[in-house]
Parts: structure tokens; C-alpha cells; sequence
């Protein structure tokens, strides 16, 4: 059969055709992935208003270290009257200190409720783990020994996390872990996504303790000593934040200090001058990982992601 020159010509044309298509769905550009925060590290001290720690002689890491590279908060407050300790570490855990205006053990202060952040993280698959300072790991670290308080521990407050306080729960065990533990989950890489932080109280300025006999200083000198760690970690290179905060004003509401360190803050000392609470913090957290509802008191505050660049 004999082709008409047409055809021969359109025949020839086909592949330079083909060639033309595939070049232009080469072109489309991918889809790009956008930065934002994959983990969180959160550092709780204690009882001291912000005027106690901006400026002074017993904290040179803060001041010139953390804040020149970091974003903090001037006009972040305890919830309103809310004291002692306790009550601020449930609400920076559910919104609310649900009625608790006391430091006594969760044998008197348990809650039944599973509407908590690190609940919402685990039903979403997203891991969690407290590091507490001074506690065994051997089993759920139901009261205070030594210098671990146990009202600096929300977590074992709750019901859902400890089995019905039960000391051998592994659900416990294996997320409230000892602080001693964080430096080889940093080295190994395997730190979870949400790290909440409690020093001793001789570390977290709750008491002054020997040999420096200088509460603010002690846990100054304890923040140079492990953050370093934290910062240099590929956790925190690569999409991490640090949230280092105070439970609670020193005889009053505060301001108490919110310092955000992040390769996506502001960072560069940057500070702003909105007014905060601990529902703010509990907000920023479930809107970084992705949770809801909010809870309580989290549903009305502010988040905090002015002291942010890139958010979430």
C-alpha cells in the first residue's frame, strides 16, 4: 500500500509530537513541602516573676545567651489567682485546673477525664514523653521523692495516663521517663514529638539549694548545662521548638518569662507585648501538632505564634 505524502508527513511528525507533551508535563513544578514545626520541647521552672530573671546578675545564660537569640514574651501571666504549682501544670495540660487549688498527690487530685493533650496527641498518633528529673523509671511516679515533686508532673494526674494510678502501669512507664534518659534520645535521634521538661527543685528555681545557695542562678547554671544539648540536636535543626516558661508569678500572677527558641522565631531578641496565659501555650501546642477541640481556656487565649516567623 502506498502512503499519500500527508500521511507520510504527520508519521514523521508523531515522535517530535510525543517529545513536545512529555517536555511540557516535565515543567509542571512538584508539589513543595512546606517548613513547619515538628517538635516540641517544653521547659517548666518556678515561682518567679519575669522581673526577677530579665537583667539579672543570676541569670547570664537567659540574658546573654538565650535572649539575644531568641523570641520572648513581656506580658505572659499565670490564669488569673491561679496558684500553687499544681494548678498551673493541669492547665498547661487541660485548659482548666478542674477545681484544684492545691499541691497534694494524684491519690487526692486524679482526674477521670480524657479530654487532655497528651490524650488528643496519642489517639492521633503523635508520641509523646515527660522527662522528669530524679524519678527511677521503674515505675509510675505516683509521689514525691527526693527532689522530684510530683505536682510537677500533670501527667500522673490523669487517669487515662496511669492506668487508675496503678505504679506499675506501662502506659505510664514507658512516657514518664527520667530526665537522665534526654541526652541519649537526642544523640540517637529518637526524641518524641512533644517533650514536656521538669527539672529537680533544686534545678527549676523552686528552692536554693547548696552549693550556689541561689535559686535563680541554680537553674540558670542548670539551662546552660542541658539546653545546649537540646539546640544542637537534628530534633531541634531540623523543625524544632523550645518553649522554656515558669508555672507561676512569685506572689502575684506575673508576668512570669515565656522564651521561644526556634530556627523558625523571630528570634534576634525579638520581643512583643501581648498579654498570654498558660492557655495560650496549651492553643499554640494543639494547633502545631493538629488537635482538637481546643481545650477550655485554650479555645479563647491568644496563641503564641507572633513570636514566630513560620507558624506552625
Amino acid at each position: 500500500m502506498k502512503l499519500s505524502k500527508r500521511v507520510m508527513a504527520i508519521l514523521a511528525l508523531t515522535p517530535l509530537l510525543a517529545g513536545v507533551t512529555t517536555f511540557g508535563s516535565c515543567q509542571t513544578p512538584p508539589p513543595v513541602s512546606q517548613p513547619h514545626i515538628k517538635t516540641v520541647f517544653i521547659i517548666l521552672m518556678e515561682n518567679k516573676n519575669w522581673a526577677q530573671i530579665a537583667g539579672s546578675s543570676s541569670a547570664p545564660y537567659i540574658n546573654n545567651t538565650l535572649l539575644p537569640m531568641a523570641s520572648h514574651a513581656e506580658l505572659y501571666f499565670n490564669p488569673p489567682l491561679v496558684h500553687p504549682s499544681l494548678p498551673n501544670y493541669l492547665w498547661l495540660e487541660a485548659g482548666v485546673n478542674f477545681g484544684v487549688f492545691n499541691d497534694d498527690p494524684p491519690s487526692a487530685n486524679h482526674q477521670s477525664t480524657t479530654e487532655h493533650l497528651v490524650t488528643l496527641l496519642q489517639k492521633s498518633g503523635i508520641s509523646w514523653k515527660t522527662y522528669q528529673e530524679d524519678i527511677s523509671g521503674a515505675d509510675c511516679p505516683l509521689v514525691s521523692n527526693g527532689l522530684y515533686a510530683v505536682k510537677h508532673n500533670p501527667f500522673v494526674y490523669f487517669d487515662d495516663v496511669t492506668n487508675d494510678q496503678d505504679p506499675n502501669s506501662a502506659n505510664c512507664i514507658g512516657h514518664v521517663r527520667p530526665f537522665s534518659e534526654l541526652a541519649t534520645d537526642l544523640a540517637s535521634n529518637t526524641v518524641a514529638q512533644y517533650n514536656f521538661i521538669t527539672p529537680n527543685e533544686c534545678n527549676d528555681m523552686h528552692d536554693s539549694c547548696a552549693p550556689l545557695n541561689d535559686a535563680i542562678r541554680q537553674g540558670d547554671t542548670w539551662l546552660s548545662q542541658n539546653l545546649p544539648a537540646i539546640l544542637g540536636s537534628a530534633a531541634y535543626r531540623n523543625g524544632g521548638a523550645v518553649f522554656v516558661t515558669w508555672d507561676e508569678g512569685a506572689a502575684s500572677d506575673g508576668p512570669i518569662g515565656m522564651i521561644v527558641l526556634s530556627p523558625f522565631a523571630k528570634g534576634n531578641g525579638y520581643r512583643n507585648f501581648i498579654r498570654y496565659t498558660h492557655g495560650s501555650t496549651l492553643r499554640t501546642f494543639q494547633e502545631i501538632f493538629g488537635v482538637s477541640p481546643f481545650l477550655r481556656d485554650a479555645a479563647i487565649e491568644a496563641d503564641l505564634s507572633d513570636l514566630f516567623a513560620v507558624f506552625p
